[in-house]
């Protein structure tokens, strides 16, 4: 049960200084990816969901799981790590749903990647569209509070499957390349 970041990283699971460090270099790069956005309505497109499942893939379950805690501490405390809002209120707006799917897209891809998956294009797909599908069914369920089961999907995932797709695509790319690289180092 390896990770990326544990091969990359020797000692990160003996380290909690290491795993502090990880789990803020985490929450930084899930702050930068809000901060990347397409202009979209209702709400913008941004790098998300793609950094929150390379860092379940990269991470493993457990540091993926707190990385995304911290980070969503971060936005209930009122910082600005989300791509538009902050607080408590903001979460529990329509987006919240997609905020936790972002806690429970990270730890399966996690733990679907310490199980082997994520090292080839095939087990990239799955892990990851297993992944997408606890951010987006999480998000429709919380959404169709706000307006009901058609609008909720027709507003909250049908616009944004191309770009998922394009997404999707990079990860299947990115992920085997670097185990292909760190395994080379």
């Amino acid at each position: 049960m390896t990770t990326l970041a544990n091969t990359a990283i020797p000692g990160l699971n003996t380290s909690l200084a290491r795993q502090a460090i990880t789990v803020l270099l985490g929450a930084a790069l899930l702050t930068i990816s809000a901060k990347v956005q397409v202009p979209f309505w209702p709400v913008p497109m941004t790098l998300q969901t793609l950094a929150v499942l390379l860092i379940g893939a990269a991470l493993g379950w457990r540091l993926a799981g707190a990385t995304v805690l911290t980070y969503l501490a971060q936005g209930a405390m009122g910082l600005p790590v989300f791509a538009s809002g902050a607080g408590l209120a903001y979460m529990a707006g329509p987006t919240g749903g997609y905020l936790a799917g972002f806690l429970l897209g990270a730890v399966a891809v996690g733990w679907l990647c310490e199980r082997g998956m994520g090292r080839s294009v095939g087990t990239t797909l799955i892990a990851f569209g297993a992944g997408l599908g606890l951010i987006y069914g999480l998000g429709v369920l919380w959404l169709t509070a706000f307006m009901g089961l058609g609008k909720a999907i027709a507003v909250g995932v049908t616009p944004f499957l191309p770009a998922e797709a394009l997404k999707l695509a990079l990860a299947c790319i990115l992920l085997p390349a670097a185990w292909k690289l760190v395994k080379r180092l």
